[in-house]
């Protein structure tokens, strides 16, 4: 059984990922969870300056997931390779660096700071994030500005480049394209949906900036559908993520197209969750007969 998939030059021992902003930059889930079985590691998203954050309360429960509005609060290029970077050279899985920014320049400055580092095997751009005033959403809804910044960082870097996209479009399926004409080597689908939570006590939004992104179960339909679109339009892999709780939401979204996956909210229910849904998918295929991830794809 070859569980492996190859992006670009590299290969991924596995397709079960954990998502970025779930995950940390690894070592907070290391005493939880054994590593090495991940198939790879989505940072937390790294900009050039450090950032703060968005005001507290930052989380927000609601029936089937949570809205979050952490506002890409990390520890900037410097304190990445000072403090995160020691830790993440031990690790035996792949760490994909997921690199945010308001402008441009900003995502071409992160991948200039660390690109040297062999420590990091890829790239995952975050042009989808709905919790900044600038950049994120600003580069993701618009497939002109995205083959752009492609072809910007593709300029910059030989490893693989992953752009993470919005579901928050009117076609999806337009921005993957421009993704892939500026060079991406994958695409990740999707980002949180844009939501919100009223608290009718205090009668205001239960978080400070009004609306955040919605993750969990309630948006795995929309992802598997924004997979099964994208997988249709463009010829490199799709990396699905969106509300996969366990295994049979993870063999769904590899039967709508999707070569890679990430599990994201349900870390913070399971922190194990990542090999529960491995050891669910490698069952699924003994039982189907499959011997490799591309034997789910084209059955619809």
């Amino acid at each position: 059984m070859d569980l492996s998939i190859k992006i670009k030059n590299k290969t991924l021992p596995n397709p079960v990922g954990v998502a970025s902003g779930t995950f940390g930059y690894g070592e907070e889930y290391a005493p939880l969870t054994d590593l090495s079985k991940l198939g790879a590691i989505y940072t937390k998203a790294v900009t050039v300056e450090p950032r703060p954050g968005n005001p507290l309360p930052r989380l927000v429960e609601t029936p089937a997931g949570m809205i979050n509005s952490i506002g890409l609060a990390n520890v900037g290029t410097k304190g990445f390779l000072e403090e995160k970077i020691p830790f993440l050279k031990t690790l035996s899985c792949p760490v994909i660096l997921n690199v945010a920014g308001s402008l441009e320049e900003d995502y071409a400055e992160v991948i200039r700071r660390v690109d040297f580092q062999d420590a990091i095997w890829g790239y995952e751009v975050n042009i989808s994030c709905p919790n900044v005033k600038h950049g994120g959403l600003a580069f993701g809804t618009d497939p002109v500005q995205v083959e752009r910044l492609t072809s910007t960082l593709r300029k910059l870097t030989d490893k693989p480049l992953i752009m993470k996209l919005t579901p928050n479009v009117t076609d999806i399926t337009a921005i993957a394209r421009a993704a892939e004409a500026g060079g991406a080597d994958a695409v990740a689908c999707i980002n949180t949906v844009m939501g919100m939570v009223v608290d009718i006590h205090k009668r205001k939004p239960a978080i400070p900036a009004g609306t955040g992104g919605l993750s969990g179960p309630a948006i795995k339909p929309v992802g598997i559908a924004a997979v099964y679109r994208v997988s249709k339009a463009v010829n490199i892999p799709v990396i699905g993520l969106g509300g996969i709780m366990n295994a049979d939401d993870a063999v769904e979204y590899l039967l709508a197209g999707a070569s890679a996956l990430q599990i994201g909210t349900a870390n913070f229910i399971d922190p194990d969750t990542s090999g529960k849904v491995l050891a669910g998918i490698k069952k699924y295929m003994r039982e189907a007969g499959f011997t490799k991830i591309s034997d789910f794809h084209g059955y619809f």
